[in-house]
């Protein structure tokens, strides 16, 4: 006779960070016998992990709360708006735990209370890799936690805390068994992934009967053995990134960089507690391109942000006119409760933020499609995500998922593709996102 297991349903929301946390909890869960369902009906309790960066972040975490609560009642918060328990109480007081982001300790405690585990070892299989929340063939590898930066706009430090390095053996280890799990395609996240180790001072570990240091540049390097696609988020544009774009140009991690600029007004940045140096940040986008022709830059950047002038708005876009950046995200400045920021004069008119916003995205909409145009006619490698129809929805190497645009394969299905499959592509055409093709060769 089987046993009855235990039931517990799981809401992640946030950014790739939160959902590393989310599959390191799951992951716990089924090796303690959990079963994982999809409903409220069919859960024995619920854990909501949560995003607190940006007002509509908070707003989101508190909806997902009370539509938890409404249809099950027993619900566990974790995540960065734990960190502002007394917000969730206020709103929910009947929650059974509130815990902060990474603090796994307390959700399994809280999980025990509400619904001790019945272990079967018999049924209780868990891949070596743990489980994921994303499709099986790619991953996203926190290298860190925390930040030792302090924007005037982020209250990310109160709530995850200083930089806090994994060992570059550890995270090595964890990407080998990703990869021998099937992923093809590893998305390296963290804080501020270029000062990874600088807290732990580099220090060297061994994996594969190599030494490793941890730092950005020995960590692309370890990866590169897996023969995978490895994609970086989150850097930083300081001077040892130089170092990176080698490796991009003998094919060793791909050519993209995700590097949140945030403004190009000295001025601005110096009130954002950002790096300034805008002249030489151009400067080094050129060199990295005449190494690495191939390179994707994406960014993004605060428009409206408190004091901000019309000259200084106007440099922003001078900025994309010269960067000629790939893939650009931008936001109106939001005021984020505790964020140093909000004490700044001259707050710019909410209106204003919004026409601002229109005319950057309107600008930098033009630079992406002219980008995009200039591949027409290329063969691209692309990895498959999903069969649509007769189309195969896939993304090419300046494409990571869900944030930047997607090669349509028109004969995808009748290439026989499926999702994790690698393919060449002729591009055929473009729109301002997306790129369209044939296949020209399976990889």
């Amino acid at each position: 006779m089987s046993l009855q297991q235990p039931k517990v349903g799981f809401v992640s929301l946030g950014c790739p960070k939160a959902l590393v946390d989310s599959e390191r909890i799951l992951t716990q869960l089924r090796v303690e016998g959990y079963d994982l369902v999809q409903s409220y009906d069919d859960a024995d309790v619920v854990v909501v992990n949560t995003c607190g960066f940006i007002d509509s972040a908070v707003a989101e975490s508190l909806d997902a709360i009370g539509e938890a609560m409404a249809e099950n009642g027993k619900v566990i918060v974790t995540g960065c708006l734990g960190k502002r328990s007394e917000v969730i109480r206020e709103a929910y007081p009947d929650v059974l735990s509130i815990s902060g982001p990474q603090d796994y300790q307390s959700v399994m405690e809280a999980v025990h209370v509400a619904l001790p585990p019945k272990h079967d070892p018999f049924i209780d299989l868990v891949p070596d890799y743990g489980l994921k929340l994303t499709p099986k063939h790619y991953a996203y590898l926190k290298i860190s936690e925390g930040c030792n930066h302090r924007c005037s706009f982020c209250i990310i430090p109160s709530m995850r805390g200083d930089l806090v390095s994994r060992p570059v053996d550890e995270v090595l280890r964890e990407a080998e068994k990703l990869v021998r799990g099937g992923v093809k395609e590893l998305l390296v996240v963290s804080q501020d992934t270029s000062a990874y180790g600088v807290d732990v001072k580099y220090a060297e570990r061994t994996w594969r009967d190599k030494q490793y240091q941890t730092r950005m540049k020995a960590l692309c390097e370890g990866l590169s053995e897996l023969d995978v696609w490895t994609r970086l988020h989150y850097v930083y544009p300081y001077p040892h990134v130089d170092d990176i774009i080698p490796l991009m140009a003998e094919g060793k991690i791909l050519p993209y960089l995700d590097i949140p600029f945030q403004h190009a007004s000295p001025r601005v940045l110096k009130l954002m507690k950002r790096p300034g140096a805008v002249d030489k940040t151009l400067e080094r986008v050129q060199r990295w391109r005449a190494i690495c022709p191939e390179l994707t830059i994406r960014s993004t950047f605060i428009v409206g942000f408190p004091g901000e002038t019309e000259a200084e708005f106007e440099e922003l876009l001078d900025f994309l006119d010269e960067a000629q950046l790939d893939r650009v995200g931008a936001f109106a400045y939001s005021p984020v409760d505790g964020a140093k920021a909000n004490e700044l004069p001259d707050p710019v008119d909410e209106d204003l933020k919004q026409e601002r916003l229109a005319r950057f995205m309107e600008r930098q909409a033009a630079i992406s499609e002219a980008r995009l145009a200039a591949k027409v006619g290329t063969v691209q490698q692309v990895i498959v995500d999903a069969i649509d129809g007769e189309l195969a929805i896939a993304r090419s190497k300046a494409d990571a998922p869900e944030i930047d645009g997607l090669v349509q394969v028109q004969d995808g299905r009748e290439a026989g593709l499926q999702p994790g499959d690698f393919a060449f592509v002729r591009i055929m055409g473009n729109d301002e996102h997306d790129l369209y093709g044939e296949v020209e060769y399976n990889a």
